[in-house]
C-alpha cells in the first residue's frame, strides 16, 4: 500500500468500484423518480408551473417583471447592508469580549504579590467579580433567541428616548446575539491552544495581553475559521428576521410580491437561490482565506538557507586572494 493512504483505509478494488459506481446511479434514479412523483406531479396538477404564476419572475416580457426584480433588487441590497454591518460589529464586539474574558480570566489566578494585602484581596475580588458578570451575560444573550433579541432592541431602545433607523435597530439585535457566539468560538480556540506557548511568552517578558494580542488570538482566528464562517452565514440568514420589525429585506418584500401576485411557491423559490448563491459565494471566499492563511503559515515555516561556516568563509577568501 503507498503512503499516500492511510492505515485505516483499504483501496476498493475493482468489484468494490462496480458495486459503488451501480449503487450510485440506482440511488440517483430512485431520487429522480421520488422528485417527479412526489415534488413535480402534484405542483404541476394543481398549475405551479403556469407562466401566469412564473412570468412575473422569469419572463422580461411579463408586465411585471420589472417591478418585481425592482422589489428584489432593493430586498438584496437591504439584507446585504445589514449582513455586512452586522458582521463587521460582530466579529469586533466578539473578539473585544473573547480577549476580555482570557484578560479577566488570568487575572483571578493571580496573586498581586508586592501590593499591600488590602489591595491584593480588593483586585482579586474585582477580577472575580467581572469575570463572573460578564460569563453571565454571554450566557444570557447566547441563549436568548435573536429573535426576541431584535424585538426588544427595537421596542426597548424607543422606551429611553433612543430612535434609530430600522436598518440599526436589526444590527444591534444581530450583534448582540452573534458577538457573544464569536466570542465563545474564539476563546475557546484560544483556551485550546498549547499551555507551552503562553509560559514561553511570559519567559520572555510578554504581559497577558500582549501574549493573546500577538499570539493566542491570530492562531485562534485560523483554528476556528470554519466555525467563524459558519457563524457568518447564519448572520447572513437571520437578517430575514427583520420583518419583525418592519425592516424591509428580501424576505419582507418577498411577502409583498406574493401578496400582491399570489405566487408564494414562485417567489420563495427564486429568494432561495439568492439566499444559496450569497451563501455559496461567502463560504468560497472563506476557503479562499483559509488557503492563503495555510500557505502563508507554511511559507513561514520554511526554514533559512543557513550561513556557510566561518571555516569555508576564510578559505574562500585565501583562495581569491591567491588568484
Amino acid at each position: 500500500m503507498s503512503q499516500q493512504n492511510s492505515v485505516l483505509y483499504d483501496v476498493p478494488g475493482p468489484r468494490q468500484r462496480r458495486i459503488t459506481l451501480i449503487s450510485s446511479v440506482v440511488a440517483a434514479v430512485l431520487v429522480l423518480v421520488g422528485v417527479y412523483y412526489l415534488i413535480y406531479r402534484p405542483l404541476d396538477e394543481k398549475g405551479q408551473f403556469t407562466s401566469e404564476l412564473w412570468g412575473p419572475l422569469v419572463d422580461p416580457g411579463n408586465e411585471n417583471f420589472s417591478l418585481v426584480w425592482d422589489r428584489i433588487g432593493i430586498g438584496l441590497k437591504n439584507t446585504l447592508i445589514a449582513a455586512v454591518l452586522a458582521i463587521i460589529s460582530s466579529l469586533v464586539v466578539g473578539t473585544l469580549i473573547a480577549v476580555l474574558r482570557i484578560q479577566l480570566r488570568s487575572l483571578t489566578r493571580r496573586r498581586f504579590t508586592g501590593l499591600a494585602t488590602p489591595v491584593s484581596y480588593l483586585l482579586r475580588g474585582l477580577s472575580v467579580l467581572l469575570s463572573a458578570v460578564t460569563r453571565f451575560c454571554v450566557e444570557v444573550f447566547r441563549g436568548l433567541p435573536v429573535v426576541i433579541t431584535i424585538f426588544f432592541v427595537a421596542r426597548g431602545f424607543p422606551e429611553f428616548g433612543i430612535t434609530f433607523d430600522t436598518l440599526w435597530y436589526l444590527v444591534i439585535g444581530l450583534t448582540i446575539y452573534n458577538s457573544v457566539v464569536i466570542a465563545e468560538i474564539l476563546r475557546s480556540g484560544m483556551e485550546g491552544l498549547p499551555g507551552g506557548q503562553a509560559e514561553a511568552a511570559a519567559a520572555i517578558g510578554l504581559s497577558p495581553f500582549q501574549t493573546t494580542r500577538m499570539i493566542l488570538l491570530p492562531q485562534a482566528f485560523r483554528i476556528m475559521l470554519p466555525a467563524l464562517i459558519s457563524q457568518l452565514v447564519v448572520v447572513l440568514k437571520d437578517t430575514s428576521l427583520g420583518f419583525i420589525i418592519s425592516y424591509e429585506e428580501t424576505l419582507n418584500i418577498g411577502k409583498q410580491i406574493i401578496g400582491a401576485l399570489d405566487n408564494p411557491i414562485q417567489v420563495y423559490a427564486v429568494i432561495a437561490v439568492l439566499f444559496i448563491a450569497v451563501n455559496y459565494s461567502l463560504s468560497k471566499l472563506a476557503q479562499y482565506v483559509q488557503r492563503r492563511l495555510s500557505r502563508g503559515r507554511r511559507t513561514a515555516g520554511t526554514p533559512a538557507q543557513n550561513p556557510p561556516p566561518a571555516a569555508l568563509m576564510s578559505q574562500a577568501e585565501s583562495s581569491g586572494q591567491g588568484v
